[in-house]
């Protein structure tokens, strides 16, 4: 025996609904209920995507910006703010520059910051390097970066760069080229 229930809307013993039909469009819960979802959550058969773009936000720096300190410091203001709407999310990190090192043998390091913290896997090196030989070396510094902060407070990420000696030249945004800096959030 097949039974079928025909209704627009199913409500809970207090009188809200719980599911609604209307024009085709099915609405579980109201904003702020939570929903949990055992098993697998599908559309049309497949599984839901996860791992959307959430929110995009960038900076850019069209100014040369030069140091000889060995401790790292911001490039301009290539710095731009995100606060992600989960703990899970995760934060894609895009950076770039064009650098120069103006002496052979020292080297210019490029790094992330976020709220502070140098999150490079090698925080002392950063993520890229510049070390010429002789003379002065010129290069396209590109980072990517995909970030766990499992934070939904404000994060503040910057690109910044030093000089390994504190004797010569580091620069960002060499010859007065636009640098970025672009994040992202990711639905988990």
């Amino acid at each position: 025996m097949t039974a079928i229930l025909k209704v627009d809307t199913i409500q809970d013993t207090s009188g809200n609904n719980i599911i609604n039909e209307n024009a085709n469009t099915v609405t579980i819960g109201k904003a702020g209920d939570t929903v949990n979802v055992v098993g697998t959550l599908q559309n049309d058969g497949a599984a839901l995507v996860t791992g959307k773009i959430l929110q995009v936000v960038q900076a850019t720096d069209s100014t040369q910006r030069n140091t000889t300190s060995t401790s790292f410091v911001d490039v301009g203001t290539l710095s731009v703010s995100i606060t992600p709407s989960s703990t899970s999310n995760k934060v894609l990190v895009l950076a770039s520059t064009n650098g120069r090192q103006l002496s052979g043998g020292d080297v210019s390091f490029y790094t992330i910051d976020r709220n502070g913290t140098n999150i490079s896997p090698s925080p002392t090196n950063g993520f890229c390097a510049i070390q010429p030989q002789t003379g002065a070396a010129t290069d396209n510094i590109n980072i990517t970066y995909l970030d766990s902060p499992s934070s939904t407070s404000a994060l503040t990420y910057k690109l910044q760069f030093r000089n390994n000696t504190g004797t010569a030249t580091a620069s960002a945004n060499w010859n007065t080229t636009t640098g970025t800096i672009t994040v992202m959030e990711i639905s988990a």
